[in-house]
């Protein structure tokens, strides 16, 4: 293995859904509203019009999505959910994992490659930070590509000048990672930063099986 791509919600972030449920506490939103929309906009039998699909690629502003989404959504009390700055609401509880960082800096330590593939919900990337740490960065709505399709996984490929096989991509969400073993690269799905992180020693034998980071 020569190089690692990760993606970055819910990878080297702290779990989306925490984030998430703070959201529907303080909006007072029904759960079963969102985890239904989720649902059919996620669906993989859906073609890529869904709103979600449409926002990951770029053809749909965060604004427009924040409008859609609010009209589906229903609150416990029945209040009409403001749509203005939905996504950001949804995502402000999402912070940088540091075990997970700690990860890519001992993955770089012992010369393994490291970047970046995620589909962007019109998230704020801490941009400063990973583009000092992460080559390539490829995010779905700059490059118009979205996971699971096997054409983000070649440009990924592509920019880091690797064959599949020697690449390793880690993902928290199962069809992707499916969708990059069908392109040819190894594939991990994490749960948390400790099995991830023991997970990849087994591949890089120089690779310490904890890390210094702040729990």
């Amino acid at each position: 293995m020569d190089a690692v791509l990760f993606d970055y919600g819910g990878v080297l972030t702290l779990p989306v859904r925490d984030s998430i449920a703070a959201w529907q506490d303080a909006d007072g939103i029904d759960p079963r509203s969102f985890s239904r929309i989720l649902k059919a906009w996620l669906s993989r039998d859906a073609d890529d019009g869904t709103p979600i699909h449409r926002l990951e690629t770029g053809g749909l502003s965060p604004p427009e999505f924040d409008a859609l989404l609010a009209a589906e959504l229903t609150t416990l009390d029945g209040r009409p959910v403001d749509p203005e700055g939905l996504l950001q609401r949804i995502f402000a509880g999402m912070r940088p994992d540091p075990a997970a960082f700690a990860l890519i800096d001992d993955l770089r330590s012992v010369g393994i490659r490291v970047g970046l593939l995620s589909n962007s919900w019109g998230n704020t990337y801490p941009r400063e930070r990973i583009d000092a740490l992460l080559d390539p960065v490829v995010i779905s709505g700059e490059v118009g590509l979205r996971k699971p399709h096997a054409a983000i996984f070649e440009l990924a490929l592509e920019r880091l000048g690797l064959p599949a096989d020697r690449v390793l991509f880690i993902d928290d969400a199962e069809p992707n990672v499916l969708g990059a073993r069908h392109v040819g690269l190894q594939g991990l799905l994490h749960t948390d930063a400790t099995t991830t992180r023991a997970a990849l020693a087994a591949l890089v034998p120089d690779l310490p099986i904890t890390s210094g980071a702040p729990a």
